[in-house]
Formats: C-alpha cells, structure tokens, sequence
C-alpha cells in the first residue's frame, strides 16, 4: 500500500484561512479578564499561610477548592501535614516551574484578546452560553492543560512554556509526553485547547464503541464545531500536525481516503484497527514518514465539511445529524 503515497508535494496550500464566509461578530460584547491565579496563590504569605489563603479562596471563589483539592492535594499525599503544611510545601516543589512562568508569561494580553475573539464566535452561534471566567495556574508537568469546571475555565500554564523546556526533556517526561507531543507545549496552542474544551462541552465525546467510520465522523464533527470558534486560526495548531504533515494530507487526500476503504476497516469497531486512524501517535502505521498520526478525525473532519456543503445544513444540523447519513451524504469522493 505504501506504493500509493510516492506523490511528492509540488506546491504548498494554505490550508484554513482561505475564501470563507466568516461571520461578522464584531458587534457582540464579549469580556474574558484572565485572573492570574498561579501569581496571586504564589506569592501568598508562606508564614501566615491560613490567613494569605483566606484572601485568595476569597478571590476566585469559583476555583480555589478545585485547585486545593485536585491539584494541590493530589501532588502532596502526606497526609501527616496540615492544610497550610501541604499548601507550603507544594509551594517549594512547584516553585522553579512558577518561576519559569513568571518569565514565560509576564503578560496575557494576546491571550485574552484570542479568547474573547474566539467567545465572540460562540456567542454567535449558541447565544445562551455561559462564557466562563477564566484563571491561569502553576502545576506539575502533566497536570491539565485546560480543564472546564462548573465555575471556570483553568489553563495550566506549566504545560505551555515551548518544547525546549528543560522539564519537558527529562527521561520521565519524555516517557509521559513523547517529543510528537511536548513540540505542542507552546503558548500558541492554548487558545486551540481552550476551545477545543469548550466544543466538547458543547457537543460531548460520543464515539465511545462506534465503528471507526462513526469514530471518524464523530471526530471530525469536534474539530469542525472548533474551526467555528477559531476560522482564523492555521488548521496546524487546530489539528496539532506540523506544518508539513499538514501539507502533506491535504496533497494526498484521495490516496489517503483509497487507503483507508482499502483497508476494509472502516465498519469495524475493533480497537487496535480505530487506533491506527485516530488518536496520538508520530504518524499513521502504512503511511509514509510524511503522515501524521490521528488522520482517521482529519479525514472524518473533511466528510463534515462535505455534508455541510452539499446540505447546506446549520452548525447546529451538522452536529445532530446521524453519523451514517452524514457520510452517506456526504459523498466523499477526495481526488
């Protein structure tokens, strides 16, 4: 099969922010302030660490017990300290990372800009939803990048402070976070994560057991609500493929889709053949080098955007729409 993939890419497409019918949101009134949890919860008083906590818990009601809680007191499990022992002690163990931080990030004015940019676009199309206040905070390397409670929007920066941070580089990261992954820990992702959580709290994972055409399409239609909130945004950070994995896909689309029905998988539900097509990995078993891993929610991506043309059917139609009829619909038929 591999003898399908020798065409080589003879121009570069740019991919993602072409000729679109972007919607015009200026006029919608959207207000995002980033609480700087990490520096405010840091530099509390560590001598009357109940007291300077009281002050913080009073500031971000809405995300201290979380933090206290899922994060805090699940890195220190000595449970033969106090609450101010182990909020101190958590302290000096996530200090150099704070820190790094600090120098990362000494502002988040783009950042906020994006976010509201991008709740704009939600609000455009879900009128009634609840924009979330917003907090930035320090953990360990592997603690949520993003996480989307009831009150609020979390987003670790530890997690975005460029590939060539030295944490990211340990034998125990790299374990955790092969380099596929760790290139993604950049700020230039965080606004792509950010959505990404809010798409799926607007339209929950449910490709759970469904054969790998439904898990593609299902896929598919989580990126496609996320290319909503973020039009503008490169399809590289949307997909998290580099650059030329990206250019390479788009190149050999028909090839790729010839090479999946070839495969006869696409009605199985098996999970080591779902796998092969979607999910993490460097790229695509019987693919080239060239090919990205996780190309089963590009394709399943581009099957949703077919339907959706050929239809005419709204955001909201697309994401209700049976699975089976969209790729009945859809007539995927990629050159």
């Amino acid at each position: 099969m591999k003898g399908l993939f020798i065409i080589t890419i003879t121009a570069v497409v740019l991919y993602g922010c072409g000729n679109r019918n972007i919607p015009d949101v200026s006029d919608i009134k959207v207000d995002v302030p980033i609480g700087r949890f990490d520096r405010d919860f840091f530099n509390a008083d560590t001598v009357q660490t109940e007291r300077a906590m009281m002050g913080v818990q009073q500031k971000y009601p809405f995300f201290f017990n979380d933090y206290i809680q899922n994060i805090v007191f699940a890195d220190v499990q000595d449970t033969s300290l106090s609450v101010p022992d182990v909020i101190n002690q958590y302290k000096r163990n996530i200090r150099p990372i704070f820190d790094s931080i600090q120098v990362k990030f000494p502002r988040t004015t783009e950042l906020q800009e994006e976010l509201e940019q991008g709740f704009r676009f939600v609000k455009y199309y879900y009128p009634s939803y609840k924009v979330p206040k917003v907090v930035t905070y320090a953990g360990l390397i592997g603690d949520p990048s993003v996480a989307l409670t009831s009150h609020a929007m979390a987003i670790g920066l530890q997690m975005y402070l460029g590939k060539k941070f030295s944490a990211y580089n340990t034998l125990e990261a790299i374990d955790k976070f092969p380099q596929y992954i760790s290139r993604r820990f950049e700020p230039q992702y965080i606004a792509v994560n950010c959505f990404q959580n809010i798409a799926l709290d607007i339209y929950p994972d449910k490709s759970q057991g469904l054969d790998l055409i439904s898990q593609m399409i299902e896929k598919g239609k989580q990126w496609y609500l996320t290319d909503k909130f973020l039009p503008t945004t490169p399809d590289s950070l949307k997909t998290g493929f580099k650059q030329s994995q990206l250019d390479w896909t788009v190149a050999n689309e028909g090839l790729i889709w010839n090479f999946i029905l070839q495969s006869n998988d696409l009605y199985s539900s098996e999970p080591t053949i779902v796998q092969r097509f979607i999910g993490e990995s460097p790229r695509t078993d019987g693919m080239p080098d060239a090919s990205p891993g996780n190309i089963g929610q590009w394709v399943g991506w581009q099957i949703v955007k077919a339907y959706a043309s050929k239809t005419g059917a709204t955001l909201q139609q697309v994401l209700q729409a049976d699975d089976k009829k969209i790729f009945e619909e859809a007539k995927y038929k990629p050159k």
